[in-house]
């Protein structure tokens, strides 16, 4: 009896304490693990099928040493019941159950097939006493099956997981995972290219400058606009760039040689514009505000580069961005991101409103900002360089010492 009342104790917290995850991964050779995930999708019967059979174990138990002390130790029950409860919590309880939380997938894939006949066994009588259960329940109002529904985890807990316990992945590896977990917290604001730095063919210029940025641009496809990047009239693809400069040298319509711009919301999340980036087949989309105001530009690449965060060519080009000083200050571009350079310093520097260097800095002194200024931000020194057409172009930042 007591045998079977630690397994029934072991089984239920190797059930309980079981990683579905490593179940699922051992399912794919292991008869017992598959058992084990079917009989955890319903844990209320699970549940009710130990504790019946272990009450049972204890109740034959707590009988046959009643018999055993009134006919051998002149009826001393009370002695009894001291060594039979002092017995079940170190042999029934407290031994199995340190086992099984140590090795709670172990416990449970060998487990499964004798609690899977329990499970049948008792079935009856589980109905019986679920209904019971559940009519109580609904009084707390709780949910049975709430834990079977519970088994995916959220990106949070994912990347707490990653911190945790991802010691054997890669370091780089691990870092491009973190990141595509974090793309759901992430907006197109976040990594889109500012309005004042897309590069595109204005067809009131020259055809020479034109032919240059058709021929610097990295991007297979090009906006259109005249005069005014809020003025597009179409976007160029590359492979239509010769029809486009023969009709633009000879002063012809280029518009039937565009095709129509996509645009999209600043709000909108990384993780869904990269879904419609691959459903269109586009990957370039002009960032529009509340207001349909083009606020900046953003490619299928600037998504990749944020998963592949601080490395390759990525990192290549923080690096330039950014120059570090022997005292531990950065040298940056005032149009630079705040989230990049976090990123590239592990800093923490807020990003609550404005994206860029300029943006923080002009927010925090409400006017326009002035050379050899020094200001200081969140605990972070800041030191206006060099202002161009009012707008900063170099600044110097630095941590201070906690």
């Amino acid at each position: 009896m007591l045998i079977f009342s630690a397994f029934s104790s072991g089984s239920e917290t190797g059930m309980m304490a079981s990683n579905k995850i490593k179940l699922n991964n051992l399912s794919k050779d292991s008869k017992g693990a598959r058992r084990a995930l079917k009989l955890l999708q319903r844990p209320d019967v699970l549940l009710a099928s130990i504790l019946i059979a272990n009450n049972f174990a204890n109740i034959l138990a707590s009988a046959l040493v009643t018999i055993i002390m009134i006919d051998y130790f002149d009826g001393n029950v009370l002695l009894g019941s001291i060594l039979l409860t002092l017995v079940i919590l170190v042999f029934s309880e407290i031994t199995p159950k340190t086992i099984a939380s140590v090795y709670p997938e172990n416990f449970a894939t060998k487990s499964s097939g004798v609690l899977n006949i329990l499970v049948v066994i008792f079935k009856p009588l589980v109905w019986l006493t679920n209904i019971l259960s559940s009519r109580i329940l609904k009084i707390f109002n709780v949910d049975p099956m709430q834990s079977a529904s519970n088994d995916n985890l959220n990106s949070d807990e994912l990347r707490t997981l990653l911190e945790e316990h991802g010691d054997l992945i890669p370091a780089q590896s691990r870092e491009m995972l973190s990141s595509i977990l974090g793309m759901e917290e992430l907006t197109v604001e976040d990594i889109m290219t500012p309005h004042a730095e897309i590069i595109g063919i204005d067809i009131t210029q020259s055809f020479e400058a034109a032919k240059k940025i058709i021929g610097s641009s990295y991007y297979s496809r090009l906006p259109v606009f005249q005069e005014s990047i809020d003025q597009v009239i179409g976007m160029l693809h590359l492979k239509d760039s010769h029809q486009f400069m023969e009709a633009f040298e000879a002063g012809q319509d280029v518009k039937n040689i565009l095709f129509d711009a996509t645009f999209i919301s600043q709000s909108t999340t990384i993780s869904t514009q990269l879904s419609q980036f691959q459903k269109q087949d586009n990957n370039l989309s002009l960032v529009v505000d509340e207001y349909g105001e083009i606020q900046g530009l953003l490619t299928m690449e600037d998504i990749f580069t944020e998963i592949v965060g601080k490395f390759g060519a990525a990192k290549a080009d923080l690096e330039r961005e950014f120059t570090i000083k022997r005292d531990g200050s950065v040298i940056a571009d005032g149009n630079s991101k705040v989230r990049e350079l976090n990123n590239f310093m592990d800093w923490d520097i807020a990003e609550d409103g404005s994206k860029t260097i300029n943006g923080i800095i002009t927010d925090y002194l409400d006017q326009i900002p002035q050379e050899n200024v020094c200001i200081e931000i969140n605990g972070y020194r800041i030191e206006i360089l060099n202002i161009v057409d009012n707008s900063i172009d170099k600044v110097k930042i630095k941590k201070k010492e906690s």
